[in-house]
């Protein structure tokens, strides 16, 4: 099956895109039937056919996915199929996914419209999982589409450690980089860990792609600061549906509606709406191996309509994480997103990168490292912070450089093994066949 995709400015109006959407939905429902799950779902009753059939749709789950595994949304021949995926399992037990290579084709342009582009003259490296979760073979096709040369990275493989990832940035000229954004904090210690700095010891580099975390403004500056002031450009997107949302120039984050149906759905009054703040529902509309209807991700969101000044019309989302994150503090509840925009909200003068926090119903205790000479005074400053924005309970504590992130785990260079036999004499033979 070959479809017809359409590209950001193809439409004049919400009208249109509204209408670009619906076109679609005939091809969409009758794809997911031929699915044993949503074929089974509407059996013995009207089987959808139509847009207008499309508000009584229910919600797919994500247990109904896990219910499912792995091939219970299959709804292509197995040959037909180009890989197969599934989820980190972060919140519970895994899902499944698979693509086609025409669901890759749409997979990669949605990565693709980054709005700093990607480019043939582009060395791109790609340091996310190269394992079952879909995030590194995303970037790649999207990469190779675009004809960068890929880089691969792999953020989990012991013979990638973040010194030798510093070596190849710098050796390489990479332009691009692709990772969540504890890992652009990383590289920028591993950086630092070797006499190297982030904001000028790396000339090629363009700009940072990154995603799998919820990221507040407060902390896209700081990293873009921490690297010289170059873009760092958030995505928003799941192993279960590729990417469905990217930053535009004036960085907001724009839901790709133009090939998904976006909607928020409200856990209290069990109701579905264009916007608003709620749980995101998505259904694809270029979907052929495995078609989602009204898939809930479970991820706390608000949606907005009004107008972006970037001029792209298309609606903007604030992630703000999976569903139930806040922790209830004396008489407050404290989020991640809010306790982040504080702590990067203090001087980069002060070197704040790695910190934790646990929330104790009767205070919240948080744990940072930074520099002896400033140490005191961003203590002084958080507290004051807290207490004027959250007005909760706090222990806050300083600590020295390399207590929460290990200057070995920044400078390590990894002995990986290859299985091994034969050993000469004073070698360590306690090693044969093991991979270390």
């Amino acid at each position: 099956m070959s479809w017809s995709r359409p590209e950001v400015g193809d439409w004049s109006s919400p009208a249109e895109l509204a209408e670009l959407q619906r076109a679609q939905l005939p091809r969409v429902l009758a794809q997911a039937l031929r699915s044993p799950f949503y074929a089974a779902r509407y059996d013995g009753r009207t089987r959808p056919g139509g847009a207008e059939d499309f508000d009584g749709i229910e919600l797919t789950t994500k247990q109904d996915l896990r219910d499912q595994y792995p091939f219970g949304l299959l709804a292509v021949d197995r040959e037909k199929l180009a890989t197969y995926h599934e989820s980190s399992g972060t919140a519970g037990e895994p899902t499944a996914s698979y693509y086609t290579d025409d669901d890759w084709t749409d997979l990669a342009e949605r990565y693709a419209r980054k709005w700093v582009g990607i480019n043939p003259s582009d060395t791109f490296l790609v340091r996310t999982p190269y394992g079952l979760v879909i995030t590194a073979h995303l970037a790649q096709a999207a990469g190779r589409l675009r004809g960068a040369t890929i880089v691969p990275g792999d953020a989990r493989s012991l013979a990638t450690p973040l010194p030798r990832m510093v070596r190849v940035m710098r050796a390489l000229d990479v332009s691009l980089t692709w990772c969540n954004p504890t890992e652009i904090m990383m590289l920028a210690a591993a950086a630092k860990a070797v006499g190297l700095r982030p904001d000028k010891d790396f000339p090629a580099l363009r700009a940072m792609f990154t995603a799998a975390e919820p990221l507040t403004e407060a902390r896209r500056r700081r990293l873009s600061e921490i690297w010289g002031g170059i873009p760092v450009v958030e995505e928003y997107g799941s192993t279960e549906t590729g990417t469905i949302a990217g930053q535009c120039p004036a960085g907001a984050l724009h839901l790709w509606a133009d090939r998904a149906i976006f909607e928020v759905w409200s856990p209290q009054t069990g109701e579905l709406s264009a916007s608003g703040r709620g749980q995101l529902v998505v259904t694809p509309l270029y979907r052929e191996a495995m078609p989602l209807l009204r898939y809930n991700l479970a991820d706390e969101v608000e949606v907005s309509t009004a107008d972006c000044s970037c001029g792209w019309l298309l609606p903007t989302v604030r992630v703000l994480g999976r569903s139930g994150t806040g922790y209830a503090v004396g008489d407050s509840t404290v989020t991640q997103q809010r306790l982040e925009e504080l702590v990067f909200g203090l001087p980069a003068s002060y070197e704040v990168m790695f910190w934790r926090a646990m929330a104790h119903p009767d205070v919240l205790r948080v744990e940072f490292e930074a520099p002896d000479e400033v140490r005191g005074q961003a203590v002084k400053e958080l507290a004051e912070a807290i207490d004027r924005e959250l007005g909760v309970p706090h222990r806050i504590t300083g600590l020295p450089p390399h207590t929460l992130v290990p200057h070995e785990a920044l400078t390590a260079q990894r002995d990986i093994l290859k299985a091994r036999y034969l050993f000469g004499e004073g070698e360590d033979w306690d090693k044969a066949v093991m991979y270390q």
